[in-house]
């Protein structure tokens, strides 16, 4: 899912081809896009853009008439694509397109379940309604950032991810961010000490600005169109059994659900390895406790292998 940093990016790139320009048509392919009935979305037809702006993980184009404001939510697998006047929505993953003077706007979703998003609304009111109330991260205090984290008694990963407590943070930047401050994803956020949580609070500011900075060097003038939650630069994220770029030790996963939380053991839990709910269940007492007792039994498990059924 496109997070804070990747959301920006499309802010600042759409923001420097549509401000100014009127909305000539919507064209959809998916009418399952669509989450609002009134105003009816044609209404957005003819109407300029007035700003455009992020709320959470969506994108928001203020229009200048009758207080209409476009919300698009690109979930987990959206993504946008600029494209010159006229060009037709994509077959199979093409879900919309919206027409300016100056070109095409194409929303694409790579997957089966269609959770993209697109609403028109009237008025901050409305607008407000969709806000999940998290806090932005890059303009809160300390003060602010240990309030909300220790509003609930929850694991940091589940936490930092959300969007009723902190603003724009997904899967991908929690896991970066904890590695930068060195705490453990499962850690309950009301045992964090004050050290733990200004490490945290800093961790989360500079992880953030760091990418979105890096984000608009590498897409420059251009339209950002290698938006993805697996990158190369990252410390842990997607970077199962690769090294830590700070210790060196392989890095972990824990798979719950649909999420997953990478981490680094040495730097982040002391040297244990996170129980995975299901495995260490069916392990019980065989659950390897660190990476040194894993990395043993994994060489016994691959000499003895299971008989075939």
């Amino acid at each position: 899912m496109p997070e804070l940093a990747d959301i920006t990016v499309y802010v600042d790139a759409l923001a420097a081809r549509v401000v100014g320009q009127p909305i000539e048509r919507i064209r959809l392919a998916s009418p399952f896009l669509v989450r609002t009935i009134t105003p009816p979305l044609r209404m957005a037809e003819g109407k300029s853009v007035v700003s455009v702006s992020r709320l959470g993980k969506q994108i928001v184009f203020s229009l200048d008439a009758d207080e209409l404001i476009l919300v698009l939510h690109l979930m987990i697998a959206g993504r946008l694509h600029w494209k010159p006047l006229g060009t037709k929505v994509p077959g199979k993953i093409g879900l919309a397109a919206i027409d300016f003077p100056n070109g095409t706007l194409t929303l694409t979703e790579a997957s089966s379940k269609k959770r993209a998003s697109l609403r028109l609304v009237r008025g901050l009111p409305a607008l407000r309604e969709l806000d999940r109330g998290g806090i932005d991260v890059l303009a809160a205090t300390a003060e602010s950032f240990a309030s909300a984290l220790r509003l609930e008694n929850h694991t940091l990963k589940r936490a930092l991810t959300d969007p009723s407590l902190f603003d724009g943070i997904g899967n991908a930047y929690s896991d970066e961010i904890l590695h930068r401050a060195r705490l453990s994803p499962m850690k309950l956020t009301r045992r964090l000490t004050d050290d733990e949580v200004e490490r945290l609070h800093a961790a989360a500011g500079q992880t953030l600005r760091e990418w979105i900075e890096r984000l608009r060097a590498e897409v420059g003038d251009r339209f950002p169109e290698k938006v993805t939650a697996f990158r190369s630069e990252m410390a842990v994220h997607g970077r199962f059994r690769q090294p830590c770029p700070v210790c060196g030790t392989p890095v972990q996963r824990l798979v719950y659900a649909e999420n997953e939380a990478n981490y680094c053991p040495t730097c982040q839990t002391g040297g244990r390895l996170l129980a995975d709910r299901a495995l260490s269940r069916l392990l019980r007492a065989d659950w390897p406790k660190t990476l040194d007792e894993f990395d043993q039994r994994r060489a016994v498990w691959r000499a003895s292998p299971p008989a075939e059924i």
